[in-house]
């Protein structure tokens, strides 16, 4: 097993880093197209939604079922089988000549998103605690950096054709690239393997994993972190084009700053700020400025500075998520650390569901201001958690 202490194995967490972001670009390189790619084939809007959510569901379904494979079989030999999986999913999807074809490939790639997790899970046997968050912020910089380079890649790649079977294949390879180097360059086994446990020794796992009720709500909190990022993430083109008269250029420079925020934040400052303040003090500035930031777009949506609050929304909201995963990581036996940061992968996809569909919802029968209100609501229970059951995490303040 990898030393909880050890900081020896840094370069190995360079190199999950690595497989992480030419995955991430792969992934990134192909959503800007899925609101193009159903309209060709005969679908409307209602589509586009659909297939996104039908990733999602995919992925909530999995991603535990992944973390305990990663438990069982090893890190190494998880990542790879999923990379691989999703590989054949972007293939089915460049394939695909009906709609139905399209929610089929992205079905498949939802139920083969067990990368993720999987890394997280990764990185977090990689790094002693207290240099956890920085290990989560790693993760996010990855993120950031298939939030930049994918859609412009994509964008590149399909240029005026009519065709999108070009950026599939691209990111098929990617996830094909990514699986070859994690197969070469990552060792065999990073914890213990648990193929030997009992039938009953699995079962307790489980509910060493789900039984407390702290653990259950810090799964909530990601469940409503992730509902409120991709509300306004669904909000935000429309909400800029009807009152700023932005166009799609206009937005895709703005997440592309988004992802520089990212890497700035998750990638350098994030560990300072937690070694100077400690990781629950910093997750309540991010979560209480996500909320405020979106509080205020309700209030004075209008105003020519609204984008500039979203921008800081998105840097408090950027902050939660890696301390969330580092506190996650850190609640549970390192053997059973890929069960829980596939349930919390599960959990995020849920939100990834509920959290469009929740504010198209309040759009529909209301208007923006209400819309934004909604999704910063969403973001009090995280500020109240952290303020409250989080404290029971204060053991992470190691630094």
């Amino acid at each position: 097993m990898v030393s909880e202490t050890s900081s020896r194995h840094s370069p190995l967490i360079w190199l999950v880093f690595l497989v992480i972001v030419i995955d991430l670009v792969g992934f990134g390189l192909v959503i800007p197209l899925l609101p193009f790619m159903a309209p060709s084939l005969g679908g409307d809007s209602t589509d586009v939604a659909f297939i996104m959510i039908t990733y999602a569901l995919g992925a909530a379904l999995v991603s535990p079922a992944w973390g305990k494979l990663s438990d069982k079989s090893g890190r190494r030999q998880a990542l790879v089988l999923a990379l691989l999986c999703s590989c054949v999913a972007y293939i089915v999807t460049a394939m695909a000549d009906t709609l139905w074809q399209v929610y089929l490939g992205r079905a498949l790639s939802g139920l083969a998103a067990g990368s993720l997790p999987v890394a997280t899970a990764l990185m977090a046997d990689l790094s002693p605690p207290e240099r956890r968050a920085k290990a989560m912020g790693l993760v996010g910089t990855a993120f950031g950096l298939g939030l930049i380079a994918g859609p412009v890649l994509g964008g590149l790649l399909t240029g005026d054709s009519e065709s999108f079977a070009l950026p599939f294949y691209t990111a098929a390879v990617m996830s094909l690239v990514a699986a070859i180097c994690a197969q070469t360059m990552l060792p065999a086994t990073m914890v213990k393997p648990l193929s030997s446990r009992s039938e009953a020794q699995e079962r307790a796992a489980s509910v060493s994993v789900l039984g407390p009720t702290q653990n259950k709500l810090l799964l909530m909190q990601y469940v409503t972190h992730t509902c409120s990022v991709s509300a306004i993430i669904y909000l935000f083109p429309l909400w800029v084009a009807d009152v700023f008269t932005w166009g799609p250029k206009d937005v895709g420079y703005f997440f592309g700053l988004v992802g520089v925020v990212m890497i700035t934040l998750q990638g350098g400052l994030l560990a300072a700020l937690t070694k100077v303040f400690g990781h629950i003090n910093v997750l309540r500035v991010g979560s209480v400025t996500f909320a405020i930031s979106l509080f205020v777009v309700a209030v004075a949506e209008t105003t020519p500075s609204m984008p500039v609050m979203i921008l800081l929304a998105f840097c408090g909201s950027t902050v939660c998520l890696p301390l969330l995963n580092a506190i996650a990581s850190e609640v549970v036996d390192p053997s059973h650390r890929g069960r829980m940061m596939g349930m919390t992968a599960s959990a995020s996809s849920t939100g990834r569901i509920v959290g469009p569909l929740f504010a198209a919802g309040l759009l529909n029968s209301m208007d923006f201001s209400t819309a934004w209100l909604g999704s910063a609501l969403m973001v009090l229970f995280l500020v109240i958690w952290s303020f409250t059951a989080a404290r029971k995490f204060n053991r992470l303040e190691l630094s």
